[in-house]
């Protein structure tokens, strides 16, 4: 075992520390670990010399996973202040619920690529979205009737489970922009990320057909090393996010990273289109 750690010692340190990041950023910037997880295990389990197209569903499956137990934590704290709207997460549920197993079927028998062009798309339109979108600026006066709220949840599900990211990339600014409080949508956020993992993480788990070329201790499409270094240092450093985001300009860092994101968005796209 000891010989087992050593030998891939490179390895579990950049795992571990793309758990320190994604806490950090999470607690610093309220932006979901996904976000930061999924092109960190992409590019990384690429260095291991897995193709592009395994290490983004790897990638994939492996975020969500890391979603479930930080996902719990979060919505334990923002229940304790009032912050989830479990009204609207039972309204919302089945037609996320629906949009996650649709998806997440598709991440185990569609190429890899598809969704890597996927995530550059959303990732850009996030970043887009902090650089330019202020708290205050609404696009609807509330949220549509039910039919238009199927829809909303349906498709946060189904895009949210191919690209491995929770609830809060999608579903804070489309709340936001139905001029939804935003201290209740990054809560109920936090509860619709857990309907997004569990189910489609399982389900990449026990569908999902292992790629000849996936690194050590994949299961399915999740590689359990990844989870094993990344969760626990993810928790950790989500609090220490959160006290350094109360002594920083959270605005400016989160513009910051929307550059970041966007760069690693051109770098995804010219990849693809490299590659293909």
């Amino acid at each position: 075992m000891l010989e087992l750690i050593t030998t891939n010692m490179p390895t579990i340190l950049a795992l571990m520390a793309s758990g320190v990041f994604a806490g950090l950023l999470a607690g610093l910037l309220g932006v979901g670990g996904g976000i930061v997880i999924v092109p960190v295990l992409y590019f990384l389990f690429q260095s291991f010399g897995v193709s592009a197209s395994s290490a983004m569903v790897i990638a994939t499956a492996t975020s969500l996973a890391t979603i479930i137990p930080t996902s719990l934590s979060s919505i334990k704290a923002h229940n304790g202040k009032g912050n989830v709207d479990f009204i609207l997460l039972k309204r919302w549920a089945p037609f996320i619920l629906l949009g996650v197993l649709a998806g997440s079927y598709l991440v185990t028998r569609v190429e890899g690529k598809w969704f890597t062009l996927l995530f550059a798309v959303i990732a850009s339109l996030s970043a887009l979205n902090m650089l330019f979108r202020t708290n205050k600026s609404t696009l609807y006066k509330s949220l549509p009737g039910s039919a238009g709220q199927a829809g909303i949840g349906s498709g946060i599900g189904f895009f949210s489970s191919m690209v491995g990211i929770g609830g809060g990339t999608l579903s804070v600014p489309i709340l936001t922009a139905c001029n939804y409080p935003a201290h209740k949508a990054v809560g109920t956020a936090a509860a619709i990320g857990l309907i997004i993992s569990l189910p489609g993480a399982l389900t990449m788990l026990i569908v999902g057909q292992t790629p000849a070329d996936a690194p050590a201790m994949t299961y399915g499409l999740v590689n359990v090393a990844a989870l094993i270094c990344i969760v626990p240092l993810t928790v950790l450093f989500a609090p220490v996010g959160a006290k350094l985001a109360a002594r920083l300009d959270a605005t400016m860092l989160k513009k910051v990273f929307a550059v970041v994101l966007i760069i690693t968005s051109l770098r995804m796209f010219a990849q693809l289109f490299l590659a293909y």
